[in-house]
């Protein structure tokens, strides 16, 4: 009967084989892979050598494109910019037309239009200059109430569109005496206001008159004495009566104290004693007005055929006021 023995060295031999085999068979599996994988032949790799795996290298990863960027509406742009502009213009011309109407006469207003009041236009008024050193009628110091001004620059200028009365003008600006009382109607009252007038020492008389376009005839009388106490005392002695002056004017046989004026009015310095015509009135009606100021006494008379107006009147009669105030 044969029997297998083994020899000492099988077991090495056993254990040399083993690895050979595995090699090679990774060897194999590996040359089958690339060849299934790429359809080429692997390279041999010797006998005891493992193959060397190549790492697994990622894919690559492509960017996200970009956003496109929003492209701008141009119609949208043009509307925002038109807008604008208009806001812009709008608010301009608001603040114009707001301070347009502010300056505007209330007549030139549509809307607010009012029927004028009758006033007339006058120039700037102005006071003219004093002497070098001398008070103002009314200063503390001018106890007399003397109006060192030049008489003939007091006197209110005429209107505009108002037509001069050359009569009133005078000698270089000064009018006789005889010229003043022809205002009064009969030749008895000439005479007695003439011999006041000097009994009181008038020194100086100024005149101006004019005519409107609407027929009115206005003339200011301006007569100084020494001090504001001679011209009080003429007033009140031999001028006014208890309701109406002594002495009548042309044309204004009968009168009676003029209510219209506003209280505003009354200057602090200047007293005034106006009055109008009684109806019926002859072919016109005349007004008038007395006003006392320190050394000054002034008679302002309007008349118009017809009627006169009364709002002209008291602009007149109150603007001389103030220059003699």
């Amino acid at each position: 009967m044969t029997e297998n023995l083994a020899t000492p060295d099988a077991p090495e031999a056993a254990a040399e084989a083993a690895p050979e085999t595995a090699s090679e068979a990774v060897v194999e599996t590996a040359s089958d892979t690339t060849s299934e994988t790429t359809g080429e032949t692997a390279p041999e790799v010797p006998s005891g050598a493992v193959a060397a795996v190549s790492p697994v290298e990622p894919l690559p990863v492509e960017p996200l494109p970009a956003a496109p960027p929003v492209k701008k509406d141009r119609r949208v742009l043009r509307a925002v910019l038109r807008w604008t502009a208009a806001a812009v213009v709008f608010a301009t011309v608001g603040a114009g037309a707001a301070y347009g109407i502010t300056e505007l006469p209330r007549t030139d207003v549509p809307g607010l239009a009012t029927a004028s009041d009758g006033r007339w236009d006058y120039p700037e008024i102005q006071l003219p200059p004093l002497p070098s050193g001398s008070p103002a009628p009314f200063a503390e110091s001018n106890k007399a109430g003397v109006h060192h001004a030049d008489l003939r620059k007091l006197l209110l200028p005429a209107p505009e569109g108002a037509k001069a009365d050359k009569d009133l003008r005078g000698a270089d600006g000064w009018l006789p005496k005889a010229d003043f009382l022809d205002v009064y109607a009969s030749k008895d009252d000439r005479d007695h206001v003439g011999r006041l007038l000097t009994d009181y020492a008038l020194r100086h008389i100024a005149a101006r008159g004019w005519t409107t376009p609407d027929g009115t005839h206005t003339r200011i009388y301006l007569l100084r004495f020494d001090t504001a106490e001679i011209v009080d005392s003429f007033r009140s002695d031999e001028l006014m009566g208890w309701d109406s002056p002594n002495f009548v004017l042309r044309g204004a046989a009968d009168v009676h104290s003029d209510t219209g004026f506003a209280e505003d009015a009354q200057l602090e310095n200047v007293f005034r004693y106006a009055y109008t015509e009684a109806e019926p009135y002859g072919a016109e009606e005349v007004r008038q007005a007395y006003l006392t100021a320190g050394d000054t006494l002034a008679l302002v008379v309007q008349s118009r055929k017809g009627t006169a107006a009364e709002v002209p009147f008291q602009q007149t009669v109150v603007l001389q006021s103030q220059l003699l105030g």
